[in-house]
């Protein structure tokens, strides 16, 4: 029997061919559709933004398939009643991993000030090691658990948080609000890689950016939301914020008159920090529509209760 899959998400030219690739591959036979009657299709390799929001009419479907790590849009559909998983993909976390380490070595030697010119001022000014800068990660799944590793890799002094406990070898993890603070409070540099839960939103308000030790820098390719941004923006004005580097935000593209594009402890890159990558991506739906036609687990299924 030819299993049906529909692709309902932009950028149908760049997923097709490497898609159809890994699909071969399984050695299944199927059917990779844009357009079918909702009642033939078994899977949905899906995004947000194609515009399917109602599922009810899919009464064959067997799983929906996300091309986006973030499903914090498609949880509260109450017409997907099927398996839900997200997309957890080697080349979007090795990106996630390679960006984060790059700002985070950045802010560790100070090359801002290099890059931007001394004006004549030789200043002695020499960072200290790597095993001597604390860092902290909140968020430890695929993404934050792969860049928590990289920077233990590179001698930092790495430790973590997550809503749920979490064991990473030789780093110290945290969970709970006890935990959070205790998380906050040793953080000279705090990688933000959370999801966006109810839980989340805004879990750095002003309380917790006074916990921050004075003058860390924030980094934050997560989830804009998990940031107020006016308190964030007071905290930088005082000083108790060294600089914040921001990938993402509460609105995206960030609007031309938003003060975080001119202010001078705030740096923007638009939403960059990493990408899904067809090719890798492709594998980790055809392995999962091969576990559903198999009646195996499926890999990365989404929790509704916890959002993520």
């Amino acid at each position: 029997m030819t299993t049906k899959i529909l692709f309902s998400a932009t950028g149908w030219q760049t997923w097709e061919a490497p898609l159809r690739a890994a699909l071969d591959d399984t050695g299944l036979a199927y059917d990779l559709v844009t357009e079918s009657a909702p009642d033939t299709v078994d899977y949905v390799v899906y995004a947000p933004s194609s515009g399917l929001l109602d599922f009810t009419p899919f009464t064959r479907l067997k799983a929906v398939l996300s091309l986006w790590a973030g499903v914090e849009t498609i949880v509260g559909n109450d017409t997907l009643t099927v398996p839900l998983a997200r997309m957890v993909d080697p080349g979007l976390t090795e990106g996630m991993t390679e960006w984060v380490t790059g700002h985070v070595l950045r802010h560790h030697l100070g090359m801002d000030t290099q890059i931007h010119g001394l004006n004549g001022d030789w200043r002695h000014d020499v960072p200290p090691l790597a095993r001597d800068r604390k860092v902290t990660i909140l968020g430890l799944g695929a993404l934050g658990a792969d860049a928590a590793r990289m920077l233990k890799a590179l001698n930092f002094d790495v430790a973590g948080w997550s809503r749920s406990p979490k064991m990473l070898q030789g780093i110290e993890t945290f969970t709970g609000e006890d935990g959070l603070t205790a998380a906050l409070d040793r953080a000279e540099i705090l990688v933000l890689l959370l999801p966006l839960t109810p839980g989340t939103e805004i879990l750095l308000n002003a309380t917790r950016l006074a916990l921050l030790p004075k003058g860390a820098v924030i980094v934050n390719p997560g989830r804009g939301p998990l940031i107020d941004d006016t308190a964030l923006l007071a905290a930088l004005d005082d000083g108790q914020v060294g600089h914040a580097t921001l990938d993402v935000f509460r609105i995206e593209p960030l609007p031309r008159d938003h003060p975080f594009w001119l202010h001078p402890k705030v740096t923007v890159t638009p939403h960059i920090a990493s990408e899904t990558r067809p090719a890798s991506a492709s594998r980790v739906i055809a392995e999962n529509i091969r576990r559903g036609e198999a009646s195996a687990p499926f890999l990365h299924l989404v929790d509704r209760s916890e959002g993520y």
